[in-house]
């Protein structure tokens, strides 16, 4: 019994309702009622950080249902999740720590984030990095997601996508589909396929593909991981991200 539940319980006790079955609000009467109400508002005046506690645990608890929620969905969406024929795969494609990023082409936070996933790319030679379009910021963030899914259709081996997803996010401005296009024709991709692919289902089947996942997961913002068995929310920086790799290798 905590510390706060032992002085009410003594209370009813005092009360002359230690009763064998279990009481509910009814089985009290109006005084009675008021008595306790007393009783609790006292004890919580004297005794405020009981308030904190109570709040602290629950922030516990509520983390730990979020996590094994989270880590519940990768579970039940592994493949979608790690080998979709929809995403984009950069780094060892046989590496043993898979490392997938839910981004936005207009999100400040992406923008300084892409660094950290670029280092990490670049220094671990075993991990594979999945990259996935969460357009959650307007209708230019849709438009560039697009463009972003049709650039993919005609790089298999992700280095153009790369070098277009690095100038686009990493740009001035609001990304578009103009500014999208342009970028893409900077990179030397083909515009006449560029535009005929933009039509094709592929493009709605991948953004909705990535919407459906990122809803399973919890995921309500953007940088948004998923490294081994846990979903990262948020531009955490690169210490937090290798910790997190290092523990995926470690399981």
């Amino acid at each position: 019994m905590t510390r706060f539940a032992r002085p009410l319980a003594a209370a009813i006790i005092m009360l002359g309702l230690g009763a064998a079955a279990p009481l509910h609000a009814e089985d009290f009467s109006s005084a009675q009622r008021s008595e306790i109400e007393k009783i609790i508002r006292e004890y919580l005046v004297q005794h405020p950080e009981v308030l904190q506690e109570a709040t602290t645990e629950l922030e516990k608890r509520t983390a730990l249902a979020e996590t094994e929620k989270a880590r519940s969905a990768i579970k039940n969406h592994t493949e979608v999740l790690f080998n979709s024929a929809h995403q984009v795969t950069l780094g060892n494609p046989a590496g043993d720590v898979t490392f997938v990023e839910f981004f936005d082409y207009n999100c400040g936070y992406c923008k300084r984030a892409m660094a950290d996933m670029l280092e990490l790319m670049g220094k671990d030679a075993k991990l594979k990095v999945v990259l996935k379009e969460f357009p959650v910021l307007g209708p230019g963030s849709i438009e560039a997601a697009q463009v972003a899914v049709a650039v993919r259709m005609q790089d298999k081996s992700g280095k153009k996508y790369l070098e277009f997803h690095q100038k686009l996010l990493g740009g001035r401005g609001q990304a578009d589909k103009a500014r999208a296009m342009a970028v893409a024709k900077e990179v030397g991709l083909d515009m006449a396929r560029l535009e005929k692919d933009l039509k094709s289902d592929e493009v709605a089947k991948t953004i909705e593909e990535n919407m459906k996942l990122a809803e399973a997961l919890g995921l309500n913002g953007t940088p948004s991981y998923v490294i081994g068995n846990d979903v990262v929310i948020g531009a955490v920086g690169l210490a937090a991200l290798n910790q997190k790799i290092d523990a995926a290798r470690a399981q």
